[in-house]
């Protein structure tokens, strides 16, 4: 029997509109960390945007080239999945352009890096920060970090060095990084040189660390490739990275000293903020799986969600990240679904793909399409407008089993303002042809919930049908 008393719960909606995304759950805590400032000397946001416009000029040229004249469904990317420009369209550009089709290909090669081209099956689109390029300074600056990110991929790496010994330079290099950033100045390359021998031979002794218990014999095997990785000289490897680094603008090179631009300080020191911020998890969840982590932000006002997203993210790879959270939101706890979108919101760009690629789930689609709608410039009141009736009413279940499961008698009851249906009636006749496995469930904690009798009997009636698959 469903009790009619209020319950105990924080769970809140944020807004009263068509169809809210996914429930909020707030509390009265607040952000504890106050938001963290570059380091003195840092030009201002405006001003790096600006460094990152131009730095990337070329680049959004032939990002905006692509847009205008190859067109939906075009296929100037090959068909690998790569987003390799076919030889007659960088001809193409090349001569449209005045370029090279090397220099189109290089081009072409930094907008994907930077976000401003995106591929998906083998076909290239406009990213969504192309299309702010010129009116959003924040959209500039996650491009020309990802850019940066990428850093190992914008320079051919030498041909005669091994993979394993070009994998532990690039893993060595954030600590080469901060040291640059930490020095806010010019620094001898044979400084830099001894710190990235020092760091590689500490990687190499982490993984060499001999297991605890009995070992199985070990089969004799040839490892020269090791003795030649570990008798290498890093120099020429040292190099190869500076330059890579160069080459997107985080550093230059002069007189046997290397200095990191502003753009590049600002950029480590933002890589080593979102380290600080994950050892500073608010609320102590960064080491706890998704579903964990998302239940334990169910009590957490949104920015302070928000914050425990961040930490959490920020001690992830991003695509083990995204999969544990999608993982998470197939679950039966909608109030998790909700919440993992909105972490998924924190990610950003990074996870388009993934959610893209599960816009077929019924579990998922509705929350799968407002997030992309959101991703590709709906402003967020009005990304509902992307959902099918029969997708709005089956959200609207949705939620309405969060707020049943973790919220208030009286939120579930002006939950029903949400809904897109003008009357009760047309929303009931929808419930129950929409076919959501919660749907009695929801009905009947409505109905014990509402406080006029007439309408919770008809809740009620409908409840019944539904569970008797009458009419």
């Amino acid at each position: 029997m469903t009790s009619r008393n209020p319950r105990d719960s924080r769970l809140r909606l944020v807004r009263s509109r068509p169809l809210a995304s996914a429930p909020r759950a707030v509390t009265q805590r607040s952000s504890r960390r106050p938001a963290p400032r570059p380091p003195e000397g840092t030009p201002p946001p405006a001003e790096l945007a600006r460094m990152a416009r131009t730095g990337l000029a070329a680049a959004a040229r032939v990002a905006r080239w692509a847009d205008a004249s190859l067109g939906p469904g075009s296929d100037g990317a090959t068909p690998d999945g790569k987003g390799t420009l076919a030889d007659a369209t960088a001809e193409r550009a090349a001569e449209e352009l005045g370029l090279t089709p090397a220099q189109v290909r290089a081009d072409w090669d930094t907008a994907r890096l930077a976000g401003l081209v995106e591929v998906h099956g083998g076909i290239a689109r406009p990213g969504w920060r192309l299309r702010a390029w010129n009116r959003d300074d924040s959209a500039v600056l996650r491009g020309w970090v990802a850019l940066f990110d990428a850093w190992s991929l914008a320079h051919p790496e030498p041909a005669d060095r091994g993979a394993s010994a070009v994998a532990e330079v690039v893993s060595a290099m954030p600590q080469v990084l901060s040291f640059l950033q930490l020095s806010a100045g010019p620094v001898p390359m044979e400084q830099l040189l001894d710190l990235l021998e020092q760091r590689v031979t500490e990687l190499r002794t982490e993984r060499c660390e001999i297991p605890y218990g009995p070992q199985p014999e070990p089969v004799p095997e040839p490892v020269p490739e090791a003795a030649e990785i570990a008798d290498a000289p890093l120099e020429p490897l040292l190099d190869w990275a500076l330059h890579a680094l160069a080459s997107v603008g985080a550093l230059t090179c002069a007189d046997g000293q290397a200095t990191l631009t502003p753009l590049g300080s600002w950029a480590v020191w933002v890589k080593l903020e979102q380290i600080c911020v994950a050892a500073q998890s608010p609320a102590g969840n960064i080491e706890q799986p998704a579903s964990d982590m998302l239940r334990g932000c169910a009590q957490l006002r949104p920015n302070a969600a928000r914050a425990e997203y961040r930490a959490w993210l920020a001690a992830r790879p991003v695509g083990g990240a995204v999969t544990e959270l999608l993982e998470a939101a197939r679950g039966e706890d909608a109030l998790t679904r909700g919440l993992a979108f909105e972490a998924l919101r924190v990610v950003g760009a990074p996870a388009e793909p993934d959610v893209r690629a599960v816009a077929d789930e019924s579990w998922l689609r509705p929350y799968a399409l407002l997030w992309l709608a959101e991703h590709d410039g709906h402003d967020p009141e009005d990304a509902h407008e992307v959902l099918t009736r029969e997708e709005s009413t089956w959200l609207w279940v949705d939620t309405a089993a969060a707020v049943a499961d973790h919220g208030e008698a009286p939120l579930l009851v002006r939950h029903l303002e949400s809904a897109v249906q003008p009357t009760v009636p047309a929303l009931l006749d929808e419930v129950r042809a929409v076919g959501h496995p919660r749907t009695v469930q929801v009905l009947v904690a409505l109905a014990a919930a509402h406080p006029d009798p007439a309408l919770a009997k008809a809740v009620r009636r409908a409840a019944f049908q539904v569970h008797t698959g009458g009419s």
